[in-house]
């Protein structure tokens, strides 16, 4: 009984907050555009049971054609997927030996440390890009210490390199928190094993340390992919008008087209492009734990 009592409050919370919005948000996407408020017509009517087998006869899914047929959609999916690829590639290549670093510091040091990685949450997400834009913009802090250097003045905003930089910026403690839990649950007295039984201290690094840590990688590398593919603030503050990401793309259709079902339609393609992958690394991943069990 008590389990049970215990395992109600994730559900509840699973299907008011992610269940029930995807269904709405899933029937307008079958809906059809309408010029007026909401700006769609549904063809789907949840409150009368009786018509929903004429209902479900009656559906289309020319919203979804449309994602199809136009090469816009299809193209910022790869955009965002790419850019989310990379930009975890960078952050875990920064976030791996910041995580090393803090797990092997003195443990009077670690929450000085852990502290610093996570002050930035302390202001405000928007304050923190726009500071980037004084950073980087043309007459901007870097172009300014570079003038001072005799350094010939770089264009990096309203590029992909501004988008990387702002989102790794944001992001890196999202790498940073979940690897170093992992190493600092790890027994030093493993490393020290392994060189005895030969390893040189880059193998044992390779053998021990970074497979250990697996785990904290995996939970880092998702938890800054998942939200950098819809991700709409950075590339349309850094990026400008030349980086196409499929959170823009987002906004564009509610916002400013005003075509709520189109837009609900790209947002369902876009959590199934998220949540299939997920599904199958962890299904994947309990094969392997039953495998070496």
């Amino acid at each position: 009984m008590i389990k049970r009592v215990v395992l109600w409050p994730p559900y509840v919370w699973l299907l008011i907050l992610f269940l029930l919005p995807f269904a709405l948000v899933f029937k307008i996407a079958l809906s059809d555009y309408a010029i007026a408020i909401p700006p769609y017509t549904p063809t789907f009517d949840f409150t009368d049971p009786a018509s929903w087998g004429a209902t479900l006869r009656a559906l289309d899914f020319e919203n979804f054609q449309w994602l199809v047929d136009d090469k816009l959609y299809f193209t910022a999916y790869m955009s965002s997927l790419r850019i989310a690829f990379v930009s975890t590639f960078l952050a875990l290549m920064i976030g791996y030996p910041m995580a090393y670093a803090m797990a092997r510091a003195p443990q009077q040091w670690r929450g000085l440390l852990m502290m610093l990685v996570i002050l930035p949450f302390w202001s405000s997400f928007l304050i923190r890009i726009y500071a980037w834009i004084g950073i980087l913009s043309n007459e901007g802090f870097l172009n300014m210490v570079l003038g001072w250097m005799g350094i010939p003045p770089l264009t990096i905003m309203n590029t992909n390199t501004a988008v990387y930089i702002g989102i790794v910026y944001a992001y890196l403690p999202f790498m940073i928190l979940p690897i170093f839990a992992s190493l600092d649950r790890m027994d030093p007295s493993l490393l020290e094993a392994a060189e005895d039984l030969g390893c040189t201290r880059t193998s044992a690094f390779w053998r021990i340390t970074v497979r250990l840590s697996l785990p904290g990688i995996a939970a880092g590398c998702f938890l800054v992919f998942i939200p950098v593919v819809g991700e709409y603030i950075v590339p349309d503050l850094l990026g400008g008008s030349n980086t196409l990401m499929i959170g823009k793309v987002l906004v564009e259709e509610f916002f400013n087209n005003r075509d709520w079902p189109v837009a609900s339609a790209v947002a369902v393609v876009l959590l199934f492009v998220l949540v299939i992958p997920i599904v199958l690394f962890q299904r994947a991943a309990e094969r392997r734990e039953r495998a070496s069990a």
